[in-house]
């Protein structure tokens, strides 16, 4: 191979890795600004009244230590290829395989503890059979109005299970390509981009977890 010849597929590759770093960061502002979006639209409707504050599920603390166990252990992973050491590299994306599915795991488990507790989608007031405070817009029953809280809940919660899912997949093409020898010291692209959303979807979550205690 010339130095020509190497030099052009250095550039190709080097095209190829800045334009799914684009992708990749253009993917994740877009999903800033869909949450952004989510929750001033949570401030502005609970500062309009007929709105419930009630406890978050107390398995959304184990689910968040599975996420941030995932994040750590994924970084190992990086940081393990990066070294070359190929078969650490491999046991930490398994590990962080399984902490991301125990994280799904247990946000279905809280949606299970919401449900059983009266809180649904597109329940009412009246069906919550949990202690909870009514913030009053006018002289209405309150047992007969929405309960608009739980619908932001279900759907803010939702709505990050559903691009970690995306980011499982992800990263079910990378251990499989792990398992066959496609990456070492020289070549960890698919690990490092890996890394960048799941940290990202970590981040994310601890804001929204913050956001759903302090917010009320």
């Amino acid at each position: 191979m010339t130095a020509d010849t190497l030099t052009k597929t250095q550039t190709k590759s080097y095209q190829r890795v800045s334009s799914r770093k684009f992708m990749l960061w253009l993917g994740i502002v877009s999903i800033v600004m869909l949450f952004g979006g989510l929750t001033s639209a949570y401030i502005v409707r609970q500062g309009e009244g007929k709105w419930v504050n009630f406890d978050l599920p107390t398995l959304f603390i184990v689910s968040t230590i599975m996420i941030v166990m995932s994040s750590v252990t994924l970084q190992l992973a990086l940081a393990a290829v990066k070294k070359n050491n190929l078969p650490r590299m491999k046991q930490m994306l398994v590990l962080t395989a399984v902490f991301g599915i125990g994280f799904v795991l247990f946000q279905y488990l809280s949606w299970k503890q919401l449900m059983d507790a009266g809180i649904d989608f597109s329940g009412t007031i009246k069906d919550i059979n949990i202690k909870y405070e009514y913030i009053r817009a006018d002289t209405e029953n309150p047992g007969e109005v929405q309960n608009v809280a739980g619908s932001f809940l279900y759907a803010l919660t939702g709505l990050h299970v559903t691009h970690l899912l995306i980011g499982l997949i992800a990263l079910c093409v990378v251990l499989s390509r792990a398992f066959m020898k496609k990456y070492s010291a020289e070549n960890y692209e698919g690990i490092s981009l890996c890394t960048t959303y799941w940290h990202f979807l970590d981040g994310l979550w601890i804001y929204l977890y913050l956001f759903l205690i302090f917010i009320r």
